[in-house]
């Protein structure tokens, strides 16, 4: 399903690059500040657009399923999920990794077992990621899926290793966690309904022509 004619509406995530994207959105003279009214409204409508505002992981869903004809997200997530949309613009904002960690006093004994082809049990919320990841080096991985506080997973012995994000280092520095491996770099793409690139081509070309990366969140990456 596509969204013809009407308003246009935008897929804005909540979190980290929240201010990244209200900044490229804004650059493309876009009425975001209506999304700064600090109430807990889900759709927010200023003239001739509509913004819906989300978790990060939704983005992708919102717009390949054409409730939304745009969205912004990171690469991180388009990565996850592969979802079915246009990829339009890197706005090189919201710059993070995705890593391979460990407790730091078991990082050598957890890259021995990988080096040895032993199974590991990896905590994460990109299942897909870090498959493919240890595909990747030939070797397999037992994979648990987390939502939140991933680098509690090897501290209390769910399990030996992590994939995940990080943008600072300063939570897996905080949590004596050492990075073994540095999987993939992520920043903020923007991301069209196909459909709806078709039928508002000119309508959402100039938009995403117009936007530019405005950081704003001040992350420096490890």
């Amino acid at each position: 399903m596509s969204r013809q004619g009407g308003r246009l509406r935008v897929a804005v995530p909540k979190g980290a690059i929240f201010e990244d994207a209200l900044g490229a959105l804004g650059a493309a003279g876009l009425p975001v500040e209506v999304l700064r009214d600090g109430g807990r409204r889900l759709i927010y409508r200023s003239g001739s657009t509509e913004f819906i505002v989300s978790r990060p992981s939704d983005v992708p869903v919102f717009v390949e399923y054409g409730a939304a004809d745009l969205g912004i997200v990171g690469k991180d997530v388009l990565e996850e999920q592969s979802p079915n949309v246009m990829e339009l613009k890197d706005l090189g904002t919201g710059a993070c990794r995705m890593i391979l960690a460990a407790p730091s006093g078991s990082a050598a004994a957890v890259r021995d077992s990988i080096d040895h082809a032993e199974v590991v049990r990896v905590g994460t919320k990109f299942p897909n990621t870090a498959r493919r990841y240890f595909e990747g080096l030939g070797r397999q991985a037992e994979v648990i899926e987390l939502h939140g506080s991933i680098e509690l997973a090897p501290l209390v012995g769910l399990s030996e290793c992590i994939v995940d994000l990080t943008a600072t280092g300063t939570t897996l520095k905080e949590n004596d966690l050492q990075i073994m491996d540095h999987i993939s770099y992520s920043t903020a793409r923007v991301i069209a309904n196909r459909g709806s690139y078709r039928l508002r081509n000119q309508e959402v070309a100039a938009i995403v022509e117009a936007m530019q990366a405005t950081k704003t969140s001040g992350s420096d990456v490890v």
